[in-house]
């Protein structure tokens, strides 16, 4: 047998059920904090110009936008 810890069967009862609500409000508080930590429509939408504008950039040096550009100015200073 266990030793005895001097705890009757409904203190641990009690402390067990304390433990309990303190992990359900801690599971509560992580999902909250989750939650907001995830939430990347409400972040994109209060930035959206600038992401718009980002992207918009990003599309373009990746599309080989600078480098079309640049033979489009540098045909066109030839021609003249």
């Amino acid at each position: 047998m266990a030793p005895s810890s001097g705890r009757s069967p409904e203190d641990v009862r009690r402390e067990i059920q304390g433990e309990r609500e303190h992990l359900a409000q801690a599971m509560e508080s992580l999902r909250s904090g989750l939650s907001d930590a995830t939430n990347v429509a409400g972040k994109l939408r209060a930035r959206l110009p600038v992401a718009a504008a980002g992207a918009l950039g990003i599309g373009f040096f990746l599309a080989g936008g600078i480098g079309a550009t640049m033979r489009l100015l540098a045909r066109r200073s030839r021609e003249r």
